[in-house]
Order: structure tokens, then C-alpha cells, then sequence
């Protein structure tokens, strides 16, 4: 659902060149009319203002510790320590990122390896827990 949605939302800009300046220009209603809540809405117009005035670099996140995006990440209202993980594992491409608090891999974990602490099973897959991540949601996939 949330691939849907995306492609509505890149639909609203031309050549899906997405820009904090293009996204400010919508109104809220063309954002909500793609099924994004009115939360959500209002949570992408704060961070596109906090781009544009500089408050958030976004460009500089890439140059920064995993803790240290994730924690500069959440301070932006709407984005949750999840966010943080999931643009850590595909936007900046970090190998060793494991989302303790995602459902489907935790679902996951536990169909492979039974009722042993999340934790203890994904430890030894350091430096790469992002892969593992993404063969759990993978094998989430096929069921």
C-alpha cells in the first residue's frame, strides 16, 4: 500500500522531481486526495519548511553515525525512531541496521527461529543486519 501511495505522491510533481519548494506549492488537500492522512500532511509540509530554512540538512545526514541520524531524524514531529531505520537502510544504504520495533520482522524471526529474543538471533549478524532484515521481509513475502 505504501508503494501506492508513493507513486500517487510523485505523481503531484513534474517529471516526480520531488522538492521541499514544489511540495510547499500543493495544497493539503491535493496531498490528503492521494490517501495521506491529514497528520501526515501536515507532518511533510513541517519537514519541507525545516528543509528549506535550513533547520534539517537532510544532505548532511550521510556524514553522520547511524545514532546520530536516527536521533536527528526523530526530532522532526511525524518522524519515529522506525522512519529513522527504514531511511537509514534504504536512503543512506547502511548494512548494519536492524528495526527492533518493526512488526514483519519480528513476525519473521520468530516463524524461523521460535521464541528466542529478537536480539539474541540478529547480534552475530553484525556488520550486516540490514541484509538479514531483508531476507526476514523477504521470507515474509513467499508465505
Amino acid at each position: 500500500m505504501a508503494d501506492v501511495i508513493f507513486a500517487r505522491f510523485e505523481k503531484l510533481f513534474p517529471k516526480k522531481q520531488i522538492t521541499p519548494e514544489r511540495l510547499l506549492k500543493l495544497t493539503d488537500q491535493q496531498i490528503r486526495d492521494i490517501d495521506t492522512s491529514w497528520a501526515k500532511v501536515k507532518y511533510l509540509k513541517d519537514l519541507a519548511r525545516q528543509v528549506n530554512a535550513k533547520t534539517v540538512k537532510l544532505e548532511q545526514l550521510d556524514q553522520l553515525a547511524d545514532e546520530a541520524v536516527i536521533k536527528t531524524l526523530t526530532k522532526i514531529k511525524g518522524v519515529g525512531p522506525w522512519t529513522a531505520e527504514m531511511f537509514l537502510i534504504f536512503t543512506l544504504k547502511r548494512e548494519n541496521i536492524f528495526s527492533f520495533g518493526d512488526l514483519g520482522l519480528n513476525k519473521a524471526v520468530g516463524k524461523l527461529y521460535g521464541k528466542k529474543k529478537t536480539a539474541a538471533v540478529v547480534k552475530p549478524w553484525t556488520p550486516y543486519q540490514s541484509f538479514g532484515a531483508m531476507a526476514l521481509w523477504h521470507s515474509l513475502d513467499k508465505v
